[in-house]
């Protein structure tokens, strides 16, 4: 279950971080599918680049780098959810430069 959380986590974190990026960039005008797809790859990027910094982060700033919440690593998840948010938001940011407003269902 775990193993599967690790890469659901960060992939809806990367897909909330791509449409809001999508949202506020100008140069991200593209459709919502596109932004949800590089989100979620982003995501899954960002999470497992960025996640263990972040999760290890958080962990020694509350003094319990290995504390374990019902059987999960609470700071594990939000490090992963943090960088999936952050790598889908670039990954989107960034397609949306490359790509502007070229096949994707405008809004």
């Amino acid at each position: 279950m775990e193993g599967i959380l690790a890469l659901i986590i960060p992939a809806i974190s990367g897909m909330v971080g791509g449409g809001v990026a999508g949202g506020m960039l100008k140069q991200a005008a593209m459709g919502m599918l596109p932004k949800l797809l590089a989100g979620g790859v982003g995501g899954l990027a960002g999470g497992t680049a960025l996640g263990s910094l972040i999760g290890g982060a958080a962990g020694a700033a509350t003094g319990d780098a290995g504390a374990a919440v019902g059987g999960f690593d609470l700071g594990g998840l939000l490090g992963q959810a943090g960088g999936g948010a952050v790598g889908g938001g670039a990954l989107t940011g960034i397609a949306g430069m490359l790509l502007g407003n070229k096949g994707g269902d405008a809004e």
